[in-house]
């Protein structure tokens, strides 16, 4: 076999794709840090602020399929700058936006934006690296996310504290631009022409029936899991889904390659991938209000009191390709799945009194976890897709993993919110303004103002706190199963120095660059 020559561009392009990966890392947790000013200034209850966080991922979900295939299909650095642009586009409606609902469509177009960025990001990877640089590029955009992750709570919080909430919205355009013109100059065009047409009426099922789980499980804590909507729902979702894989299994190319999830270490590292972001999402959805409503915190205060979970998932992004090369990518992934785990068993034990140190101690300790066990579990999957498969096999794998984020801050967001409800003393309040109260802690916060009542301040921090470590019990446990399940499943993949984790793969780009 003749020597692979290396795309001597691999690395000026691999700066494209940080741009590109940068701008949705430092949105997501703007997003999350400003949630509870917005639910103060828009009047939104828990409810409305899960769609808001939520109407990016469903739609972030429901089109990476076809958008890996039309990056495939046209070219990935067109579809990347296409995405980029839809992006700048929502970032500029939401900074317009003056309720809910125009906040709430406006997080649905970022969501077409990033579904078109994030899978052909990471599909353009095994194109550009062989197999023994393919770990330490992931790693590279990984950390590109990461580091987006802790610039915006601090920017962000900056922000509101001096300008309308609009503005982290705003902040979004610079970025978008930065990655637009690196994408341009930086990136070469890469396609497979042969690749699956997009099949709308797919595309469609698969909207709809993430659209009415997601629907289901927010709605469900304040109309009760009886209710025949959220049973309609429910079942909608179920034959909707069901009418998915049916469909897909029938075409000859489907758009959702379900042969993909016969290769063992594609399935599992899916599933841990998955698992992993159900937990992070679901925790980054509970935590700011935690640090600004109970706490006491402004937005910018917020914003640095994450940033030892970002430190710690920093370092495991450096450190993961090291465990890897030394344990095997199994015994990394299970390893930061149990430290995700104790973190999660940690936080459960949060009170009202708890300093902010042992807070911190959890935080990055989930941060370490999280980026431990997602690394090597992301480029394990790729390492299993045929290289003329990259971008609708990345989608797959980028639509399981925000299935589960949705998911998570769906189902997680609901269990807080109940326990919250539950919890809340209203004794002595109107009828009306017992309602608001138990919407969400922020209004609680709002009633308590109003009423001057302090006894329901400290019923409705006491709640909140027993809500998160509610949920911070179930993420613990989630994750110590997800470790159970990747040291069973999870291929026993040799150690990089030792041969690649994918000889098929190898093979087929010696060809294609011979």
């Amino acid at each position: 076999m003749e020597t692979i020559t290396p795309d001597p561009r691999r690395w000026w392009a691999l700066a494209a794709l940080v741009a590109s990966m940068l701008t949705l890392g430092f949105d997501l947790t703007i997003l999350n840090v400003a949630l509870p000013t917005m639910a103060a200034d828009l009047d939104a209850g828990t409810g409305a602020q899960q769609w808001m966080a939520d109407a990016y991922v469903v739609v972030f979900a429901a089109l990476m399929l076809p958008a890996g295939l039309l990056g495939d299909r046209f070219g990935r650095r067109r579809m990347l700058i296409t995405g980029l642009a839809i992006f700048l586009a929502g970032s500029l409606g939401g900074a317009l936006a003056d309720d809910v609902n125009a906040v709430i469509a406006a997080r649905a177009v970022m969501g077409v934006g990033g579904a078109l960025v994030t899978p052909l990001a990471l599909s353009v990877l095994p194109t550009l690296f062989a197999p023994d640089e393919r770990t330490k590029a992931v790693g590279i955009v990984s950390a590109a996310s990461a580091l987006g992750l802790p610039l915006g709570p601090i920017i962000g919080g900056w922000l509101l504290n001096h300008f309308w909430w609009g503005s982290v919205f705003l902040v979004n355009v610079p970025m978008a631009a930065i990655g637009i013109a690196a994408c341009v100059f930086l990136l070469p065009e890469t396609r497979d022409p042969s690749s699956p047409t997009v099949d709308a009426l797919s595309a469609a099922l698969t909207v709809t029936g993430l659209g009415a789980l997601v629907y289901a499980i927010i709605e469900a804590p304040t109309r009760g899991w009886g209710d025949p909507l959220v049973l309609g729902m429910i079942t909608a979702s179920v034959l909707l889904i069901a009418a998915l894989v049916l469909r897909e299994r029938r075409v000859r190319r489907p758009m959702l390659d379900m042969t993909l999830l016969t290769h063992r270490g594609f399935l599992f590292n899916t599933v841990a991938a998955t698992l992993v972001n159900f937990i992070l999402s679901g925790l980054l959805f509970v935590l700011p209000p935690f640090l600004q409503a109970v706490l006491g915190h402004d937005a910018l205060g917020t914003g640095v009191r994450l940033l030892p979970m970002m430190g710690g998932l920093l370092v495991a992004s450096r450190l993961a390709p090291k465990v890897v090369a030394r344990f095997g990518a199994r015994a990394t992934v299970s390893a930061g799945l149990v430290v995700l785990a104790f973190a999660g068993l940690l936080g459960s034990r949060t009170t009202v009194d708890s300093g902010y140190g042992f807070v911190a101690l959890w935080l990055a300790l989930t941060g370490f976890g999280f980026g431990l066990s997602l690394i090597p579990a992301m480029n394990g999957g790729l390492s299993a897709l045929p290289r003329d498969r990259a971008g609708s096999g990345s989608g797959l794998l980028m639509t399981m993993r925000q299935v589960g984020g949705a998911i998570g801050i769906a189902l997680l967001g609901s269990l807080l919110a109940g326990t919250f409800r539950d919890r809340l003393d209203v004794t002595g309040l109107p009828a009306r303004a017992a309602d608001t109260a138990g919407e969400s802690v922020v209004a609680a916060h709002v009633v308590a103002q109003r009423t001057g009542s302090a006894d329901l301040l400290a019923s409705a921090n006491s709640a909140y706190v027993h809500g998160m470590g509610v949920v911070l019990l179930v993420c613990g446990i989630a994750a110590l199963v997800a470790a159970l399940l990747a040291a069973a499943f999870l291929p026993g993949t040799p150690r990089p120095a030792e041969t690649s984790t994918a000889p098929d793969l190898a093979a087929e780009e010696a060809d294609a660059r011979q």
